[in-house]
């Protein structure tokens, strides 16, 4: 047998896998590094965070990944120049956390790396008849793996586009491994660039499962910042948008777009949702003319809104759920504001209540994926589920 494939048997034999998931998402402020202990797979894991850094970008690397960055026109040649170059990054700061941490890279079994999104095409946002779903992750496995030394697991996305998805979100296989739990109905809600939410019902059925996009999170909020308001690269703690007043008109405008009118499941990006957007509904409500506070305080509710829609007509807001809140967004009291005026029956909370930094979940799901990818069947979601597709992500990349 191979030597590499000896070593991956062997990984995935052990009672106790020690894989580091890393996450860089569509704000672009850093990467998440998020060292899991995991034992078993499916139902039967049991994760511990060992360890969790978020390690910020410079400026170069902002600047880098922004030229290419949810772009229709690139320049090819800087964009595969890219995709080994960010892995290298990637290598670097995992290795500087290893040192920091005092932890040996031996000891690290795999590392589960997301990438980074450049750009992401639901069929339905392209709209091309001859073409299906596509996203691209740039970040190379084999690179990451080599100057590690440490085998990789990559590229999540692509098979689950192959299996009739489009390719987001994949935070619902990891929620229903690590959050189901029996008669306890569950929403999970992730706010980062883009919001996402997974519903996870009592009975455990995963065929009631619901898990989607919702629109924007913090994307065009933090895009509008990092434009007019020098030295800041997101309204902290809702300060901007707390002393604004929101814009009924624009309001309107933003929320007037078809995506909102899909079906769900659906994704979408900043692609779609971006300053461009912000522009031309600032144009067509002849809001131009708006301070910057009362512009975040209507993005601020824009992006609470579409939250609060996609749930409501998804479930009951009669009933009582628990709501689980993730990313930036679990950061900004204007927008959890919003959300519990609308959600009066719904408890909410962050993550750590059920023991799982709320900063560091989607590195830490990453990491869940690659354990599922080396140890798991494949059967968690043996129903039809659209959008679910019941198959195993990520590619496998070795060090030699």
């Amino acid at each position: 047998m191979n030597t590499n494939l000896q070593r991956l048997f062997s990984i995935a034999s052990k009672s106790k896998r020690f894989i580091i998931g890393l996450m860089s998402g569509t704000s672009l402020d850093g990467l998440d590094v998020a060292l899991c202990s995991i034992e078993g797979s499916g139902l039967q894991t049991e994760l511990k965070l060992i360890q969790f850094e978020t390690v910020e970008y410079d400026d170069q690397f902002k600047t880098e990944i922004k030229s290419i960055f949810s772009k229709k026109n690139v320049d090819l040649e800087k964009l595969t120049l890219l995709h080994s170059w960010i892995a290298l990054q990637h290598a670097q700061i995992v290795l500087q956390c290893l040192q920091l941490w005092g932890i040996d890279k031996k000891e690290v079994d795999l590392i589960a790396s997301h990438g980074q999104t450049v750009y992401h095409a639901p069929q339905k946002f392209h709209q091309h008849p001859n073409y299906g779903n596509a996203t691209l992750q740039i970040g190379d496995g084999d690179h990451l793996a080599v100057a590690t030394g440490i085998i990789t697991i990559s590229d999540f996305r692509q098979k689950h586009i192959a299996a009739g998805g489009e390719g987001a979100p994949l935070a619902v296989y990891g929620d229903y491994i690590l959050f189901s739990k029996a008669n306890s109905d569950r929403v999970l809600l992730n706010i980062g660039g883009i919001a996402n939410f997974t519903y996870l019902p009592g009975s455990l059925q995963t065929g009631a499962i619901i898990c989607t996009d919702t629109g924007p999170g913090n994307a065009v909020m933090d895009a509008y910042v990092q434009q007019n308001i020098p030295g800041k690269y997101y309204d902290e703690n809702g300060g901007l948008a707390s002393a604004g007043k929101v814009n009924a008109e624009l309001l309107y405008t933003l929320s007037n777009h078809s995506f909102f009118s899909q079906p769900f499941p659906k994704t979408t990006g900043p692609e779609l949702f971006n300053l461009d957007y912000l522009q031309n509904a600032q144009q067509i409500s002849n809001t131009k003319h708006l301070n910057a506070e009362d512009i975040l305080a209507t993005l601020n509710k824009f992006s609470a809104d579409t939250i609060i829609s996609a749930i409501s007509n998804c479930l009951s807001i009669e009933k009582k759920l628990a709501v689980y809140i993730s990313g930036g967004g679990a950061h900004n009291p204007v927008l959890m504001q919003h959300l519990r005026n609308a959600f009066k029956n719904y408890n909410f909370f962050t993550t750590e209540s059920l023991g799982i930094n709320p900063d560091a979940k989607e590195a830490i799901l990453f990491a869940v994926l690659a354990n599922e990818c080396v140890a798991g069947d494949n059967k968690l979601f043996n129903e039809e589920i659209k959008n679910i597709p019941a198959v195993g992500l990520g590619k496998i990349s070795f060090p030699n």
